[in-house]
């Protein structure tokens, strides 16, 4: 169906909806409200895209005055301009939508091959995060935060809370390798290491079915780097979901009640993740083919640090700007990536 037929469709549908709408009562209301909320964006689009296309009209017809025609042209230029530039944004607004998209998300980061020096970049990363989800005006909430005896980490979650999280993070899952010196590197040698990320769109309970049952909750004492944070209390929590051999754990809070809302919090984001993929076979097949092995040859982008550049491998961006990623400043990764997918769909959709 050519674009045209589809907005004349979508136009003919508002208007059905506006008059059921008038003529409704009781529980279909609703339903046909939801329906009009979300085509009312499209329909504006498309009175603007017919409203461009009757001046265009209008201006053509005075090029035959002469004394109108040198003002026809230069407003024909500037409505012909406008015009394909409406119908790229409509194409764009019709594209199938990835429903979590809207929510929040969890964050989840691990280091992985490289030892010591891993854990230290996890740390870092999962710092750069924290400052990009301020500059957005997302709240970042540490579910846990597991630290060694050198500042690095063993592994830390987040929650990050706004509209539209999602949306923006969910390319970040994958692996991601750091080129640089270590502190700890007497020769001066480059070392190379690898950290995990996984980005998990928020459950809420009515997601996800949870049976008690189906748990294995264990309680232990919390323990921390260098005797930090070390409670005299079984408040740790670890709870394993039987069924999928899933594992939380939160040791983060001194209560164990806060500990355990935590770790269903993010159990309840890993299974629906996996619901997700199951019903989404475009998405990734399952979250271990997203977040990788954490093998040095499985990435999705490489920071090096010598050569102060960033580079994502998926879309073969290269930025010679390290530093100001590592200040959080991940958003023109991020808008690329979210170009590369919109494009990719389009193509698909034979736009």
């Amino acid at each position: 169906m050519s674009l045209d037929a589809k907005l004349d469709r979508i136009a003919r549908r508002v208007e059905e909806l506006k008059h059921a709408l008038a003529q409704a009562e009781g529980g279909g209301v609703a339903e046909l409200s939801r329906e009009l909320s979300e085509l009312a964006p499209i329909a504006e689009r498309i009175a603007a895209i017919r409203a461009t296309e009757r001046a265009i009209a209008e201006a053509e017809a005075m090029l035959s005055d002469p004394e109108l025609r040198e003002l026809a042209e230069a407003e024909l230029a500037e409505l012909r301009a406008r015009l394909p530039a409406l119908r790229h944004e409509t194409r764009l607004a019709l594209l199938p939508k990835d429903e979590a998209d809207s929510r929040s998300a969890i964050l989840e980061i691990r280091p992985a091959a490289g030892g010591d020096e891993a854990g230290l970049f996890a740390a870092e990363l999962f710092r750069a995060y924290q400052r990009f989800a301020e500059r957005q005006g997302w709240r970042f909430s540490v579910l846990d935060y597991d630290e060694n005896e050198l500042g690095g980490i063993k592994g830390a979650t987040a929650e990050i809370e706004g509209r539209g999280v999602f949306a923006k993070l969910k390319y970040e899952s994958g692996v991601h390798r750091v080129q640089r010196v270590p502190a700890t590197e007497s020769q001066g040698r480059i070392h190379t290491s690898t950290v995990t990320v996984a980005v998990l769109p928020e459950a809420e309970e009515v997601d996800v079915a949870v049976n008690d049952a189906d748990l294995r909750v264990d309680t232990y004492r919390a323990s921390g780097a260098g005797g930090q944070h070390v409670n005299k209390t079984d408040s740790a929590v670890r709870i394993t979901h039987l069924p999928t051999g899933i594992v939380v754990a939160m040791q983060e809070e001194k209560s164990q009640h806060k500990n355990r809302a935590k770790a269903m919090k993010v159990l309840r984001a890993r299974l629906y993740d996996l619901q997700r993929q199951a019903a989404q076979s475009a998405r990734a097949a399952d979250r271990r083919a997203q977040v990788g092995s954490g093998d040095r040859a499985e990435r999705i982008r490489t920071y090096n640090f010598p050569q102060g550049r960033v580079t994502d491998h998926r879309i073969g961006l290269t930025l010679h700007k390290i530093e100001r990623v590592m200040q959080g400043e991940f958003d023109e990764i991020v808008d690329a990536l979210a170009a590369e997918e919109q494009a990719g769909l389009l193509a698909a959709e034979g736009g």
